[in-house]
């Protein structure tokens, strides 16, 4: 099974709420590039699809941890709220990085190689921007809402009292955070078991 088809039978099996289908439907139309985008410019996920695989390692991590915060914490989500969360954080990425050209010296000889650039049409933060995207189809949860707005946890610009006090409130926040460190340093980053 291709990652598209993976993140397709898990949104179509988990995600039932009204104005999903839109939101899918935008997500695999040719007015996003979800599928094909990268997760960063640079960094985890910095490769076409990067963005698709990211968001999938993202579910994983999620649903694996689900199961020990539920028995330790007794945090429990329901699937539902755990595919939105994790396949969704970062769709603020959609149409957000384009392909520029730069030359670079191989074996004494300059050549041009593609790489990512930024291109910010919506300039709304980052979590703050997929909650805002996602709301335009479907109705999320204030637990999912406060999730995916502080996915990115202390590693953000905002204030660290208000991070905190968001992971302290919104176990979904603190499980999405945990998830997505762990997809990008572990799962995609450098730091690999």
């Amino acid at each position: 099974m291709t990652n598209r088809e993976r993140f397709l039978d898990i949104y179509k099996t988990n995600i039932k709420r009204e104005g999903a289908d839109q939101l899918l439907e935008w997500l695999i139309s040719d007015r996003s590039d979800f599928f094909t985008a990268p997760a960063s410019s640079k960094f985890h996920g910095a490769y076409e699809g990067g963005l698709l695989e990211h968001s999938l390692n993202v579910y994983d991590c999620l649903r694996d941890n689900a199961p020990r915060l539920a028995r330790k914490y007794n945090f429990r989500f329901s699937d539902e709220s755990m595919a939105i969360a994790a396949l969704l954080h970062d769709v603020c990425k959609v149409n957000f990085y384009k392909v520029e050209m730069r030359n670079v010296k191989r074996n004494g000889v300059w050549e041009p190689v593609p790489y990512y650039t930024i291109d910010d049409n919506l300039p709304y933060g980052h979590g703050e921007k997929s909650v805002y995207i996602i709301s335009g189809y479907m109705k999320l949860t204030r637990d999912e809402a406060f999730a995916i707005r502080f996915h990115m946890g202390f590693s953000a610009t905002d204030d660290p009292g208000t991070v905190g006090k968001a992971l302290e409130m919104f176990p979904l926040a603190y499980a999405l955070c945990c998830a997505d460190m762990e997809a990008s340093y572990y799962l995609e980053g450098s730091i690999k078991g």
